[in-house]
C-alpha cells in the first residue's frame, strides 16, 4: 500500500478523468492521496473532489506562486476552510526564489500568517521550499508548528537534518528517478528512513520513466517507490509500509486507507 503525499488531482491537464487516475493509482497500489490547493479559487473544486473520491483527503493553503494574486481577506477564507473542510494538513504554502520577479516580502507575510494558522488549528503542513529552504527554516524555528513535510525536498544534507530536527518528513518523487540525480538519490538513499515519503506532485515532476513532455499521473507512484527501494536495497513491500507509516505520521487527520482491490498491493 501506497500513500501519495502530494498530487493535484483537480489540476486542469486532468480535465474530468479523476475516477480513471484514481482506478489506475489503485491498480498500482496506491491507496491514499493528498490533494494541496494552492490558492483560494480551487479551494472548493479541491474540497468537492475529495468529498466525492474517499481516497483523497485535502489540504487548503495559499502558494508562494499565487501571492501575487490574493488579498489578505483570502487569509479569513482559508481559516473558514480550515475549520470547516477536513484538511489533513495546510498547504501548499512555502516559499519559491527560483521564479522571476519574486515578491520576498510578499511570500514571506503569507508564509508566516500562515504558519500562525497551522499553529492556532494544530495542523501540519506542506511546504514548498524551492531554493528557499534556509529562509523556510527561519521561520520555522520562529513560529513552531506541529511539523509536516518538505514537498519535492532538494536541498542539502545539513537542511534536511533541520527539517527533520523540526518533526518533517521530506517527501520524495519523480526528481529522484533521474540517474543524473546523483545528490538526490544519494539523500533519498542515505537520509533514515523514518524521514521519507513518496509524492508525484502529478501532474508536474514527470519521473524519468515517462519523459519530461508527459504529464506525471498517481499511478506512476509504484515505480518511483521502486526507485527508492532499489537506492536503498529494499522491497518493494519493505519501503511502501515504511513510508506509508511516516506518512500517517505525519499527517494524523489523514484518514485510515481504504482497502485496495483483492490481489492490487504492490509487492516485491
Amino acid at each position: 500500500m501506497l500513500i501519495d503525499t502530494h498530487c493535484h488531482l483537480d489540476a486542469a491537464e486532468f480535465g474530468a478523468d479523476q475516477d480513471k487516475l484514481l482506478h489506475a493509482a489503485h491498480l498500482a497500489g496506491v491507496a491514499r492521496l493528498v490533494v494541496p490547493a494552492v490558492e483560494t479559487a480551487n479551494f472548493t473544486i479541491v474540497r468537492d473532489l475529495c468529498e466525492r473520491f474517499p481516497a483523497c483527503s485535502p489540504a487548503y493553503g495559499i502558494h508562494p506562486m499565487y501571492v501575487d494574486q490574493v488579498h489578505e481577506d483570502d487569509l479569513l477564507v482559508l481559516r473558514d476552510y480550515l475549520r470547516d473542510g477536513h484538511p489533513v494538513a495546510i498547504g501548499e504554502i512555502g516559499l519559491d526564489f527560483y521564479i522571476e520577479h519574486y515578491d520576498q516580502a510578499r511570500q514571506e507575510y503569507f508564509l508566516v500568517e500562515q504558519l500562525k494558522l497551522a499553529r492556532e488549528f494544530d495542523l501540519p503542513v506542506l511546504l514548498h521550499t524551492r531554493r528557499a529552504q534556509d529562509t523556510v527554516l527561519k521561520h520555522l524555528r520562529q513560529i513552531r508548528v506541529r511539523g509536516g513535510i518538505a514537498h519535492a525536498f532538494s536541498g542539502s544534507r545539513q537542511q534536511a537534518d533541520e527539517f527533520i530536527k523540526l518533526g518533517f518528513r521530506l517527501g520524495f518523487g519523480g526528481a529522484m528517478t533521474y540517474p543524473r540525480a546523483t545528490r538526490l538519490r544519494e539523500l533519498a538513499a542515505t537520509l533514515p528512513l523514518s524521514s521519507i515519503v513518496l509524492e508525484t506532485d502529478a501532474p508536474d515532476m514527470p519521473p524519468e520513466f515517462i519523459g519530461r513532455d508527459q504529464p506525471n499521473k498517481p499511478e506512476h507512484l509504484q515505480r518511483i517507490a521502486q526507485t527508492l527501494a532499489e537506492l536503498r536495497d529494499l522491497s518493494l513491500a519493505e519501503l511502501a509500509q515504511a513510508t506509508t507509516e511516516n506518512a500517517l505520521a505525519v499527517l494524523p487527520n489523514l484518514n485510515i486507507p481504504i482497502e485496495l482491490p483483492s490481489g492490487q498491493a504492490p509487492s516485491a
